[in-house]
């Protein structure tokens, strides 16, 4: 289901603010690490994702589930340009 979710995400075939939704009702989406969500995008790597949640002040071990609402609006924003 992670690997799937992932090679989705570097595809295009789905996106960052579908996956934000379907965590609220998919237990294994809802305990990925934010980090591994991240570097699964298009252009992000470790270091990028790290740095993105750096200067969103999201923890490195955060799940997805465990998001709060302004950092979820952070990610959409950052990802939406």
């Amino acid at each position: 289901m992670r690997a799937e979710l992932k090679n989705r995400l570097k595809s295009g075939g789905t996106n960052l603010q579908q996956v934000l939704a379907d965590a609220e009702n998919d237990e294994i989406l809802g305990k990925m690490k934010v980090s591994a969500l991240l570097e699964a995008l298009p252009k992000v790597g470790k270091v990028k994702a790290q740095e993105i949640m750096t200067e969103l002040e999201i923890a490195p071990t955060r799940r997805v589930r465990g998001l709060g609402d302004r950092q979820r609006k952070a990610l959409l924003e950052k990802f939406s340009s």
